[in-house]
């Protein structure tokens, strides 16, 4: 393992397939588990002893907000204007990196357990991708993590781009990618419907979330933090905001 890692948590999307659920909050302050997911995040980089940074859209106060409070001290790389994407994050956090192979991963994808395995053996060299299951890595893979040494990071931008096309497909034509396969659980957090399911799962049933009121009933739901379900109330397959917002989820084998 190399003597310093740095770790990047990408955390500055929009989430419009979220909506909108992330009307009220960023996609990565929505809780699994009652944990947001930049938070279990943040926690597979530790794991590796990296010292952590996430990036951030100006307009994400609470965001903001959550992560300066963090008890794990969080470095703060704030994104104004256009977003910056995958790469050009990375580029924005080049003074920051210094030098360190960085590790990164999705802040809204669920994914429990560490990236150890991207730096077991490491020779410095390559660029190493840690793939959901045991599908070929490319450009539509599903990414639970990556470790770039800083030959790669150095060159990056701070302008909108993706690490694939100006980094990854180049390096994976050259033979520099070791593509690793993950096969633990794996969910891209994407809409609505798969952040029910994925609460669903790990919760086993229903997820209530920290000072919710839950006096009505409830069926296969997740009950943010602080949410009221009043008596009365019947919720079946649906998500309760802890800002009193309801989105009613379509179980896909109904007409």
């Amino acid at each position: 393992m190399p003597d310093s890692l740095a770790g990047v948590a990408l955390g500055a999307g929009s989430g419009e397939r979220m909506r909108p659920l992330t009307i009220e909050r960023p996609k990565v302050l929505c809780p699994v588990a009652g944990t947001p997911l930049i938070d279990h995040a943040i926690g597979r980089l530790g794991s590796v002893g990296a010292d952590v940074a996430v990036n951030i859209h100006r307009s994400q106060n609470s965001l903001q907000a959550h992560l300066e409070g963090h008890p794990d001290g969080v470095h703060l790389s704030i994104e104004d204007g256009d977003r910056l994407g995958t790469a050009g994050a990375l580029g924005a956090l080049r003074p920051w990196i210094d030098g360190r192979p960085t590790v990164v991963v999705n802040g809204d994808t669920w994914c429990p357990g560490g990236v150890d395995a991207l730096v077991d053996g490491w020779d410095g060299s390559t660029i190493r991708i840690l793939v959901g299951g045991d599908e070929p890595f490319g450009p539509s893979s599903r990414i639970a993590g990556a470790l770039m040494p800083w030959r790669d990071v150095s060159g990056l931008e701070a302008e909108p781009s993706g690490l694939w096309e100006v980094s990854w497909r180049a390096a994976h034509e050259d033979g520099r990618v070791e593509a690793i396969a993950h096969q633990g659980p794996f969910t891209d957090c994407a809409t609505p419907a798969d952040y029910l399911a994925l609460n669903l799962e790990v919760a086993g049933g229903s997820s209530i979330g920290a000072g919710a009121v839950v006096e009505g009933i409830v069926e296969d739901c997740v009950v943010w933090d602080g949410a009221v379900v009043r008596a009365g109330e019947r919720l079946r397959r649906a998500i309760r905001t802890t800002g009193g917002r309801t989105v009613l989820i379509r179980d896909e084998h109904s007409p």
